[in-house]
């Protein structure tokens, strides 16, 4: 390993770790509650060093949506790698989506919250990876939808525009999943969260079918 790839390793280890130390306050406390401060203390650096990593909250806010998408992207492309059809897939993809909601909540949060965070878009090369990021997870579901139109497991007339398709699964079931995710199920007429976004999934995919 030469000298320039170490010290690129060593700042991306350092990147992590104040990234780690974060995610333990924003996670525990509320983004608005933590300082740069309690950061720069949990992630054991200076605050003249932490800034030299990340100019201010919303800059390492930018960083853990980025390992949120990026875990949310790496389960649909499991998915999407699959030799399944396409409706399959589909199916599938929803139960990643529910499940990355269960096993990574505060990633989920974080995701679901995105819009809260003041000047979350700033331009920067941290912003244009997670927008890019992003547009891969639509892309993937996208793409899904194609091959099933293409192998006919879907019908081409129900899923006559797969973007906006995309679109439309997305938002209908996180919708489910944020009811689901009520605090107090028993206050409500909610049936039981799995059977729920299982019957979710199977109506959205009914819905396309040939």
């Amino acid at each position: 390993m030469s000298l320039d790839q170490r010290r690129e390793q060593e700042k991306q280890e350092r990147r992590d770790s104040i990234l780690d130390a974060a995610e333990k306050a924003f996670f525990s406390k509320g983004f608005d509650k933590c300082s740069m401060d309690e950061i720069a203390r949990t992630a054991q650096l200076s605050r003249a060093l932490l800034y030299v990593y990340f100019k201010d909250k919303t800059a390492i806010m930018r960083g853990i949506m980025l390992r949120s998408v990026q875990a949310l992207r790496d389960r649909f492309v499991a998915v999407a790698q699959s030799n399944a059809l396409g409706i399959e897939k589909v199916g599938a993809l929803g139960a990643a989506y529910y499940a990355f909601s269960c096993e990574e909540p505060d990633y989920f949060d974080v995701l679901t919250q995105s819009g809260t965070f003041p000047h979350l878009l700033d331009e920067d090369d941290q912003s244009q990876a997670l927008q890019g990021c992003g547009n891969q997870v639509m892309q993937l579901m996208v793409e899904v939808l194609r091959q099933g139109i293409a192998d006919g497991s879907l019908s081409p007339e129900r899923v006559a525009d797969p973007v906006m398709t995309a679109y439309f699964l997305r938002g209908a079931l996180h919708g489910v999943i944020m009811e689901a995710r009520q605090p107090d199920q028993k206050a409500t007429d909610l049936p039981d969260a799995d059977a729920l976004i299982s019957y979710t999934i199977g109506m959205l995919g009914h819905s396309m079918r040939p």
